[in-house]
């Protein structure tokens, strides 16, 4: 099979694809960069009968023949062009200034002597970090054997993966942008937080919860939050049972998961490596009270609390790994959400300010969401074992924005390790924290919990900033909502326990609900996907909206190749059609890695082969405004 020749063949028959929709505007760093695409003449343009280039030519003469054209491509486009390198006899590099590379090529391609007109796209390596616990457990056997699985891209058992490798490769992290951890405290001196973690504030007003012997104070180190079975035990004591427990280091895990360095050849990699961690101190020991945690929200923000000094660094982002039962309260509600409750006379409450609050729905093991992820406002994010069910003890409900992963010990007995933990910064010190104590959990000390869910959103929502700064918090959950995964209704198993897993049921306080298939209802929007969220913050229109749009007007355009109005299926990373009639597919990339190209537009079967064939990308063949305008019937119940 000559692939070369069929791949023409794909890019003759798809390059015709032009835009039947208003062209989007380009984005600020398009239109400020110099445009720059690859463009083919056809055969039998004039300026190649005319001039051919022969082989016999010098690099002098090539040149000149180059500049000739861009001229002849000028003076039919109004454009200023500039010639660039020569590919092929016909083929070769134009460049402008004053528009994107989107829209020069668009215009190139409506030439008639012009075959097709691409942008000239920088690649770059597709790499993965060199932190040893990103790709495999420790050498000391501790594990867990899948390292930082929850971070990759999907690949075999591990269904719920992140693809932040996807996302890094689309933009470089804001290393001014501050995101808040509001926890336990975070011990900066962790060789994999070191020069990341800025000064914060410790808001335990309670000494004995704060457990550092005194209230507030400049110093949100963690000092540890453990409990002695003296102090459970002890009748109308502070503690209470709140169960007995080493320090459990919290604060430190979550940052870890937001901002540990990559790239520094020890421990792991963050989603967000880069950002500057905020700590501040709101739970001790057996927690912390709404008092501290809201007015620990205030100050993260940057607003005004009496009787503390400014917060000079205000976060963008509040991560709250943290909560408990009941209804979202006034306290958090008002100081979430200025908008909803305007009769108090408040405009500097945090949505406001563009401050996005990202919370764990709770882990009480399927029960109803929990304060404060079921507030208004919140990004609330509930927990998937690997294989993209609920994990057994994630909270769920109409209050969940996306779910991420949340760790999962699959079978385990004792003694035995635990599979896929949420690898994550903590100490080594049971009780105080033990100076060159920086240790990394594993599969026998594991982490696992939506608070651990969260901060994976929390350090997307970073990059996501990072990339358009510009974004509110609104902006933000649409784009993860609309670039989230499908939720996956095979799978799962109970292990030992034969009983099949079944869909997740609406959440009640009385009954537990352990392992189930999520839906859209109870669940958010699917499963995050690090990846396509930038890519939906950085293209116009929604990644399945693009898709659609281009299968769509295939149709229209050209029913001799794609006859027939079915419905969109999808198999990772495609959607796609199959048109029977004349046996070929026709897809397009909706989820990063996997090998293929994001966005990009392949053609197999009839003519084309056996293997999908990659004709470019779709803003090469037709440019979205937003959500397609022509839809296709599909049956009842299916979906796009």
């Amino acid at each position: 099979m000559n692939v070369h020749r069929l791949l023409a063949g794909a890019l003759l028959v798809l390059g015709s694809f032009v835009a039947s929709a208003q062209t989007a505007s380009p984005s600020l760093s398009q239109a400020t960069s110099t445009a720059r695409v690859i463009v083919a003449l056809k055969p039998s343009a004039a300026v190649l009968r005319e001039r051919p280039m022969v082989r016999a030519l010098g690099a002098e003469a090539v040149a000149g023949m180059a500049r000739e054209r861009a001229s002849s491509l000028s003076s039919r486009t109004g454009l200023r062009l500039t010639a660039g390198r020569v590919i092929t006899d016909r083929m070769q590099v134009i460049t402008a200034s004053g528009l994107s590379s989107t829209e020069l090529a668009r215009r190139l391609a409506a030439l008639p002597d012009v075959a097709w007109a691409v942008p000239d796209q920088r690649r770059r390596f597709q790499r993965v970090p060199n932190d040893p616990l990103f790709s495999g457990g420790p050498a000391n056997g501790q594990g867990p054997a899948a390292g930082q699985w929850y971070l990759r891209a999907p690949a075999g058992a591990a269904v719920s993966s992140i693809d932040a490798p996807g996302a890094w490769a689309r933009v470089a992290v804001n290393t001014s942008l501050v995101v808040a951890v509001l926890d336990s405290g975070v011990l900066g001196d962790h060789v994999d937080l070191v020069g990341r973690v800025l000064p914060g504030y410790d808001m335990i007003k309670d000494v004995p919860t704060a457990n550092d012997g005194d209230g507030p104070d400049p110093n949100a180190a963690d000092p540890g939050d453990w409990i002695t079975q003296t102090e459970n035990s002890q009748p109308g004591g502070p503690f209470q049972d709140c169960g007995r427990a080493d320090s459990s280091w919290h604060g430190t895990q979550v940052a870890g998961l937001i901002g540990a360095i990559a790239d520094n050849g020890q421990g792991m990699a963050g989603v967000a490596s880069g950002v500057r961690i905020l700590p501040v101190r709101v739970l001790g020991k057996c927690g912390g009270y709404d008092s501290d945690i809201v007015i620990g929200m205030r100050w993260a923000a940057g607003i005004h609390v009496p009787g503390v000094p400014d917060n000079p660094n205000p976060a963008r982002v509040l991560n709250m790994s943290l909560g408990g039962p009941g209804t979202c309260d006034p306290p958090y509600a008002t100081t979430i959400d200025a908008f909803g409750n305007v009769q108090l006379g408040t405009v500097d409450e945090l949505k406001a300010l563009n401050v996005i609050v990202v919370a764990a729905a709770g882990n009480s093991v399927g029960h109803p969401v929990g304060t404060p992820a079921n507030c208004p406002g919140v990004i609330a994010v509930a927990g998937l074992r690997h294989v993209g069910s609920k994990v057994g003890f994630s909270d769920l409900g109409p209050e969940i924005t996306i779910s991420a992963p949340g760790g999962n010990c699959v079978n385990i007995d004792v003694g035995q390790p635990c599979l896929y933990p949420i690898l994550s910064t903590s100490n080594t010190g049971e009780k105080e924290p033990q100076a060159g104590g920086s240790t990394w959990t594993d599969s026998f000390n594991f982490t696992v919990g939506t608070s651990f869910s969260a901060p994976l959103v929390a350090g997307t929502v970073a990059l996501m900033l990072s990339a358009r700064p510009q974004l509110t918090p609104d902006g933000i959950v649409s784009a993860l909502r609309r670039s989230a995964r499908p939720f996956p209704f095979t799978g799962g198993d109970n292990g030992d326990d034969p009983t099949p897993v079944t869909a997740c049921l609406t959440p009640s306080t009385n009954v537990d609900q352990l392992q189930c298939y999520c839906t859209e209802t109870l669940c958010g929007a699917g499963m995050l996907n690090a990846a396509a969220a930038l890519e939906t913050v950085l293209s116009p229109g929604s990644v399945a909206d693009r898709a659609r749009q281009l299968l769509d007007h295939a149709e229209r355009q050209y029913p001799q190749w794609f006859p027939d109005r079915l419905a969109t299926a999808s198999s990772p990373p495609f959607t796609y059609r199959y048109h029977p009639q004349t046996g070929i597919y026709v897809g397009v990339v909706v989820q990063p890695g996997m090998g293929y190209i994001f966005d990009g537009v392949y053609v197999m079967g009839g003519p084309f082969g056996s293997v999908p064939l990659y004709a470019g990308q779709v803003q090469a063949f037709i440019t979205p405004s937003g959500p397609a305008t022509a839809r296709i019937s599909l049956p009842p119940g299916s979906r796009r």
